[in-house]
């Protein structure tokens, strides 16, 4: 199974709070729901649509799984909603419990444990593990070097300070760009691989 993380970021990274005023305010962020001006339906829309056909599970972070279990349910009978309700997901956790689980087909995974479960899943045959947002997650399998691919909707604005996805313990990751494409909007959608 491959790891492919998708990302909504501004010009200078950042990642938070992309979809709402409230979705992220750690920090004293204000900038929250920056990315919804730039959302391309037709070609963004497009992107996030077409990949997730070649997805098999979805995997979070606990922050990112609660925004998510509070609003999917809800939305049943449109065909996106249903399939990101019937998919298998995997929320990575120090706080929640099992009874904590409340959108259907959950799993929850140790934060302890994390990268030895996800390496285990990866290790799986299988369709992509994908991962939406999830800040801390991303973060530590990108360091991890864990990550299979990369789509990053980079979107054109400056926020001057938020969440970013990249490690910052000095070690360089070479990538590869494998496709971009541009939106009416100015987003540029890009597609990266490890590079070797």
């Amino acid at each position: 199974m491959r790891v492919v993380v998708n990302e909504f970021m501004s010009l200078d990274g950042v990642v938070q709070a992309p979809g709402g005023p409230e979705e992220d305010t750690d920090g004293g962020f204000s900038h929250g729901g920056w990315s919804m001006p730039y959302f391309d339906p037709e070609v963004m829309g497009a992107a996030v649509v077409d990949g997730m056909s070649t997805v098999e599970a979805l995997l979070f972070g606990r922050r990112t799984w609660q925004g998510m279990a509070a609003a999917w349910p809800g939305r049943a009978g449109d065909p996106y909603a249903d399939q990101m309700n019937a998919i298998t997901k995997y929320v990575v956790s120090r706080t929640l419990t099992e009874n904590d689980l409340s959108w259907n087909n959950t799993t929850l995974l140790s934060g302890d444990r994390a990268v030895a479960d996800i390496a285990a899943l990866r290790g799986q045959d299988g369709g992509d593990l994908l991962i939406w947002g999830s800040v801390s997650l991303v973060v530590t399998l990108l360091a991890e070097s864990m990550v299979d691919e990369l789509n990053l909707m980079i979107e054109p604005i400056l926020l001057g300070g938020g969440k970013r996805i990249f490690p910052e313990d000095g070690i360089a990751r070479p990538m590869r760009l494998v496709k971009c494409v541009t939106a009416g909007t100015g987003v540029q959608i890009c597609t990266y691989h490890p590079a070797a």
